[in-house]
């Protein structure tokens, strides 16, 4: 056994109906004075009684999806004018993606509260948008110094928008498995994310008001952004991330669309990756375990029935061609993936 494993430092803070205490007891050991609270407009009012006690500077809620150049170029404007010491966003990847981008060109901590399943909270890695194309990258900065954990503020996310959220979460974990820096710990950390997230999100649809099936999603979601802030990004992250920035699709769904299109590809040319995904969904194999979650949680099938269009399939498969990481298990040829962009667009099975 041979290989090489980064840990990223950060403490995490995870205990339902404490976000505002364990807020206020981080920013107070920081010596924080005058702190920027990130948050969209859906989420204000959380965001408001979340840092009451906080000494805030300045409330910004101009959030946007995969955190277009120039709202972050105004988010940083934002800081510099109100002399930021501190960014707390709380909310979604979103949000959270648009206080790394602040901190990229600032070096400001930040703490993040989230309230989805996304995951971005835990990685050092950042995006961007600008003129339809989707630039990432990781830098040490941009890592939240401390994550605040409170499954209660999952409690308004609706069902629908848990359970693709969710899967987002377990496209992480998939991902991890065969990434470029995949290795023994990441596939450990990876299992039991999607073990948690699979109890975590079918507590969720049968009862959505109960704290113990959020709080599991929420561990899952942690442990599954924390394997994939470790291994990189693979072939279902390239993916998703270019028909994002192409075509404004929203997030979670278009991850839980393409999901399972790239474990079919994927899957047979890893088989030890294989065999893990299936035992972690208590399944015969990683795609009829999937396929038995989805199924469960009525996740969403198809590209087009997010804003994808048909005439779009050939310029993404040309630009995910260009990203594709090296090691993947199988070859990836122009065509191969537009057969996978066409499947997932039509909402065929995975084959």
């Amino acid at each position: 056994m041979r290989f090489l494993h980064d840990t990223l430092p950060q403490r995490v803070r995870f205990a339902s109906g404490q976000a505002a205490r364990q807020l206020a007891e981080e920013v107070g050991e920081l010596g924080a004075s005058r702190v920027m609270v990130i948050a969209a407009e859906a989420e204000k009012d959380v965001a408001e009684r979340v840092a009451a006690g906080l000494p805030v500077a300045v409330w910004h809620h101009e959030v946007a999806m995969h955190v277009p150049v120039e709202v972050a170029f105004r988010a940083r404007e934002a800081a510099a004018s109100h002399d930021v010491d501190a960014l707390v966003p709380v909310g979604g990847g979103s949000t959270t993606g648009l206080a790394k981008a602040v901190a990229l060109t600032t070096g400001l901590p930040i703490i993040a509260v989230p309230t989805t399943y996304a995951g971005s909270e835990a990685t050092n890695v950042w995006g961007m948008t600008e003129a339809d194309r989707k630039t990432t990258g990781t830098d040490d900065r941009v890592l939240p110094r401390t994550v605040v954990y409170d499954a209660s503020l999952t409690l308004t996310l609706p069902a629908e928008v848990s359970m693709a959220s969710g899967l987002n979460a377990v496209a992480h974990c998939v991902d991890s498995m065969w990434a470029p820096r995949a290795d023994p710990i990441n596939a450990v950390l990876a299992g039991e994310g999607i073990r948690a997230l699979r109890a975590g999100l079918l507590a969720v649809k049968a009862e959505p008001t109960g704290l113990e099936g959020r709080e599991q999603a929420l561990y899952g979601a942690y442990l599954s952004a924390v394997a994939f802030a470790s291994a990189g990004s693979g072939l279902h992250h390239k993916i998703c991330h270019v028909l994002g920035g192409m075509f404004d699709l929203p997030h979670a769904q278009t991850h839980a669309v393409v999901l399972p299109h790239v474990l079919a590809f994927n899957g047979p040319a890893a088989p030890e990756a294989e065999r893990r995904i299936a035992l972690a969904f208590d399944a015969p194999s990683a795609g009829e375990g999937l396929a038995a979650l989805r199924a469960e949680l009525d996740a969403p099938v198809a590209l087009r029935d997010h804003g994808m269009p048909e005439d779009g399939i050939a310029p993404a498969a040309k630009a995910v061609l260009a990203a594709v990481p090296l090691g993947n298990p199988a070859p990836v040829t122009e065509d191969t993936l537009t057969a996978l962009l066409r499947a997932a667009w039509e909402g065929d099975l995975p084959r």
